[in-house]
This record gives structure tokens, sequence and C-alpha cells, in this order.
């Protein structure tokens, strides 16, 4: 992980601001707490592009493309 995370360190270095993984399992809790964080503020998703339902496979076309620089959203409603 160290070396994946190379380059996104030492963009965080240079900014001054720190930078570490955070690695999920599927639990409820942790997604709660992980919607509270982003809630109050604590941290921000990036979010690249949001698309339609209706344009799912223009989202996954796009995500393939490798160019997105945050997440990629299809809105269910």
């Amino acid at each position: 992980m160290r070396l994946l995370s190379y380059r996104i360190r030492n963009k965080a270095k240079r900014h001054h601001v720190s930078y570490s993984f955070l690695f999920m399992r599927a639990s409820g809790e942790q997604l709660r707490e992980i919607g509270s964080l982003i809630e109050s503020g604590i941290i921000r998703p990036v979010m690249d592009r949001v698309f339609p339902f209706e344009a799912t496979k223009e989202a996954m076309a796009y995500v393939e493309t490798g160019r997105a620089k945050g997440k990629v959203v299809v809105k269910v409603r």
C-alpha cells in the first residue's frame, strides 16, 4: 500500500495535511459512522460526476476511461 500511495502522500505533504488509507468491511456500524463524519463536514467525499440512472451505461464507460478524479455517482431518484 505504501508504494501505491506514494503520489498522494507527497501531495498531502506539500499541502501540510495528513493522509491515510481507510480499509472497510461490510458493516452497518461503520457506514453510520462514516455518514456522521460526512454530515458533520469532518470528511468530504470527492465526487467527479453524477449520472442519472438512465445513463448508467455511460457512467460505467466514463469510469473505465480511468479519468475520474473522484467518485462517479449514479443517481437513483
